[in-house]
Formats: C-alpha cells, sequence, structure tokens
C-alpha cells in the first residue's frame, strides 16, 4: 500500500473513532434530524404501565380547588389566578392560604413543614412492584424549585431549597432511587425546566439556562443515573433560548446513561408531539396515531399532587383505570398514572389500594398487555351510535373511557372490544361480559387455540362469513376475582 492511501485510510479510521462508529455507538448531533433519529430503547416500548409521582412543598397545604392541580399552589397563591376544569374567581387558593396559615405565611414555609418523616422508600417500591408498574417517575424537582436532592443550584435564590437541608433532611431522590433499582421497575425523574419565581428566570433567561439549569439537570443525571428523564414546564421559551439540543446531545453521547436512558417530548415552546424521545399528552381522551412511543399522564382524581379537597367521588373506580390503560395500550401507548403523597410521605390508603387492584387485573391479564402491539385496528366500536364521546372540559376524567365502553350517552356508540398482539397471539379484550365475541372482518389462517386468561378455560371459535363468533362459557360469579371483572382478555393463537 503506498503512503497516499495509507494516509487515506488512517483518517478514515479516525473519523470513524472520533463519530464512535467502530464501537457501535453513534455520534449525536445538537439537531433535531440527528437526536430524533435515536431509537426510543425497547423495555419501554414493552413496559405499558408506569407510576408517577408528585411530591413536594405543595403536599403540604395538599389543596386547591376541584379540577385543578394542586402541585400548581405556589403559582395559584401569588398570581390569585386559577386554570382547569370548573369556573373560578381566582382567589380561592389565595383564600384559603389567608384563613389557614395567615396574612404573612410565605409559601417557602412549607418547605421546612415537608418533612417526609413517614416515608418508607422500600414499602413504595414494593408497592410499585405489586402495582404491575415496571416503571415510576418521580418529580425530583416542580415548577417550585424545591429540589429532592442536594441541588446547589437550588440555592442560588439567596436561600436553602432543598430536602436535604430544609423540611426532611433527606435525600429523598437517592433513597428512592437505590429502592426501586432492588427491583425489576425502572426508575425515572421529573425536571421542570423552569420556575415561577426564582429571580434568574424573572430577569435574566439566558443565565437561568446557563447558570441554573443546565448545571443542574446535569448534576441530577451524573448522580442518580436515571432511566426516565421527563421534562416539563418548557413552553415559555423556544428549545434554543433552552439550548435543549446541545443538553440531549451531551445526555446521549457522554452521560453514563447515554445508552439507556429514555426521553419525552418537553424540550422547549413548541416542540411537544414533534420533537424529542417519545411523545406525551396529558388528560386526553383521544387515541392519537404517533409515529413514535407515547405516553398519557393523569391523576387518579383531577391533581397530580395530593389533593385534600377531593372526594372519592373524585376519584376514578379501579375499572375506569384498567379500562383506561387498555385504551391507551391498544394505541400502542403506555400509561403513566399519578399518584399524590402527602408532606409526611404517606401514599394515601385510597392511592395505594388503586394501584394494588391493578396489579392484580395484570397479575392474570398481563399477557394481554405487556409487550404487546397494536393490532390492524386498535379496538371494535358497536355499529350503532356516534363515535368519540368527549365532554367539553380542558382535562377529561377517567370516567370518558366508561361512557365509551359500558355506560354511553344516549345517541353514542361503545368501543365494545379493544385489540393487542404480539408474537405469539391476538388478545380481544371485553369491557363486559357477553354471551358472545363478535370480530368483525376478521379469520385466522387456521383453527386457533383460544382462552379466557381470568379462567385459563378453552372457548370455541368459528367464522361466520367474514366475522370470527367465539362462544363464551356461562358466567358464574365465583369464578371470577374481583379484579378479573374489570375487563376480560381473551388469547387467540396465532
Amino acid at each position: 500500500m503506498n503512503s497516499s492511501k495509507k494516509n487515506i485510510l488512517i483518517i478514515a479510521i479516525l473519523l470513524l473513532v472520533s463519530n464512535g462508529l467502530l464501537n457501535g455507538q453513534s455520534k449525536y448531533q445538537p439537531t433535531w434530524e440527528s437526536l430524533d433519529a435515536r431509537p426510543i430503547p425497547k423495555w419501554f416500548q414493552d413496559a405499558k404501565f408506569g407510576v408517577f409521582i408528585h411530591w413536594g412543598p405543595y403536599s403540604v397545604p395538599a389543596w386547591s380547588p376541584k379540577g385543578t392541580y394542586s402541585e400548581w399552589y405556589q403559582y395559584w397563591l401569588q398570581s390569585e389566578s386559577l386554570f382547569g376544569n370548573g369556573t373560578f374567581e381566582g382567589d380561592e387558593v389565595a383564600n384559603f392560604h389567608k384563613k389557614t396559615y395567615g396574612d404573612h405565611f410565605s409559601y417557602y414555609n412549607f418547605g421546612d413543614m415537608f418533612k417526609a418523616d413517614l416515608f418508607k422508600p422500600d414499602e413504595w417500591a414494593k408497592l410499585f412492584e405489586k402495582s404491575g408498574a415496571k416503571y415510576i417517575v418521580l418529580t425530583s424537582k416542580h415548577h417550585d424549585g424545591y429540589t429532592l436532592w442536594p441541588s446547589k443550584e437550588a440555592n442560588d435564590r439567596g436561600f436553602a431549597w432543598n430536602s436535604v437541608e430544609v423540611g426532611s433532611k433527606r435525600d429523598l431522590v437517592g433513597e428512592l432511587s437505590e429502592a426501586v433499582k432492588k427491583t425489576d421497575v425502572k426508575m425515572g425523574l421529573y425536571y421542570s425546566l423552569y420556575e415561577w419565581y426564582h429571580p434568574l428566570w424573572l430577569n435574566d433567561r439566558e443565565r437561568f439556562v446557563d447558570e441554573h439549569f443546565l448545571p443542574q439537570i446535569k448534576d441530577l443525571v451524573k448522580n442518580y443515573k436515571p432511566d426516565i428523564l421527563w421534562a416539563d414546564g418548557e413552553w415559555d421559551m423556544e428549545d434554543e433560548k433552552w439550548k435543549s439540543k446541545e443538553f440531549l446531545a451531551w445526555l446521549f453521547n457522554e452521560s453514563s446513561v447515554k445508552e439507556s436512558v429514555v426521553v419525552n417530548d418537553r424540550w422547549g415552546k413548541g416542540i411537544r408531539k414533534k420533537h424529542g424521545g417519545y411523545f406525551t399528552t396529558e388528560y386526553e381522551a383521544a387515541t392519537p396515531e404517533f409515529d413514535k412511543p407515547w405516553e398519557e399522564c393523569r391523576g387518579m382524581g383531577f391533581s397530580f399532587g395530593y389533593n385534600q379537597n377531593e372526594d372519592i367521588q373524585d376519584y376514578n373506580s379501579p375499572k375506569a383505570l384498567v379500562l383506561n390503560l387498555i385504551n391507551i395500550v391498544s394505541t400502542g401507548g403506555n400509561l403513566l398514572l399519578d399518584i399524590g403523597p402527602d408532606g409526611r410521605g404517606s401514599i394515601p390508603v385510597i392511592m395505594q389500594e388503586r394501584l394494588l387492584q391493578i396489579g392484580a387485573w395484570l397479575e392474570t391479564n398481563g399477557e394481554a398487555i405487556y409487550g404487546t402491539t397494536p393490532w390492524n385496528n386498535s379496538f371494535q366500536w358497536s355499529l350503532k351510535g356516534k363515535k368519540n364521546y368527549k365532554p367539553k372540559q380542558h382535562y377529561l376524567g377517567g370516567d370518558v373511557i366508561l361512557k365509551q365502553t359500558i355506560n354511553p350517552e344516549p345517541g353514542f356508540a361503545v368501543k365494545e372490544i379493544f385489540f393487542t398482539q404480539n408474537e405469539e397471539a391476538y388478545f380481544a379484550i371485553i369491557p363486559k361480559w357477553n354471551s358472545q365475541v363478535i370480530i368483525r372482518d376478521f379469520k385466522p389462517s387456521y383453527q386457533p387455540e383460544i382462552k379466557l386468561l381470568a379462567t385459563g378455560e378453552s372457548l370455541k371459535g368459528i367464522q361466520k362469513g367474514a366475522d370470527f363468533v367465539i362462544d363464551m362459557p356461562s358466567y358464574l360469579p365465583n369464578k371470577f376475582k374481583e379484579s378479573d371483572t374489570y375487563a376480560y382478555s381473551i388469547k387467540i393463537t396465532k
């Protein structure tokens, strides 16, 4: 080989090495074209169900009008405005605060009251396992700026504002991460890009990004190595000003979680459902058609943070929660279902109960959920009535799925079957029991084995024209656990 060819080969090898191509790792550039091309780790697409956790100083007053987010307490208080489901004067939180805590009680005093003295991370982790969740996402920092880990940047507003120095005197992110990582559940961290009342955010946003946001979020990643980094609070500035693309290039190229971390799509004004990792929806009832994995997040009531103003009727039934999960999974999405612990670190009993009820259903029917993909049709509508019932409200409650399945409004159709599949089988999931299940326009390639997952019983199916008809057994209540009745999964082998 002559010297010129040798030099060209050396240069080519050096370029490959510099771009990470020889070791199988692409070098991601700070452009959406490059960042969007990064594959979503498969575990996330298979997981289907996660638990969101909103927890911070707002968990101490734990109050806002029904139909609003209690974790926005500081903003509702200081701006005297409200937004959500309902009609508000705007001063409801300010009036509650004055009556309960007095005229001169600052929101920042809740930091000292956020004791988390009943927080038992190992018990939380066991609960998440029993719920059937495959990942959790904890609010490491919400829009009030208080961090659940010892962040240096949290104190740059002029006083300590983190859980190790104020309130619990504990590294809550670290403790929960350690407990969860002992299990098979993946550990995710929510992080708010902006902070309502940080002095730099209010007066010099460029400095806020360079001196506060970027070093803080990198510190979070370096210290806790999350499986998911769930961004939020991005909507006031374009991604160029946030320098989000540069941060994500660092995350995917240089960080210790560069190959495993999953990120969402909240990285700048107008970016949601367009760029980033997986796409996110929030209190939506539609079934979107995305070209990427996606996730719906919602609470068990309407608030993400614990809201002591919500009553039993504000919480979704276990059947509604399971049907929401099935509806989302049938269209290729994940459900991230929120719980809100109180300021002492107790998870409200009704939230624990709902998680265990979902877990009981998944223990029997998980085969029809985990690791599945959509079928040709995500669901089958009944033949009569208008489709897609949707009330006129901003946050669509969990009861919408009941109107779309078992309790329709007059003149509306229902989703009578949901469909999922994996490599071995199709799954038809029915919200209510019927003596026959008729799958329209479906013809198996051969006589399949058919099984009811709740009981293990074999079922018979026959072809009638374009339809496949499955005869169900006689309904005997004592054959079923209570959780089995939330929805019935039928497995049809391929």
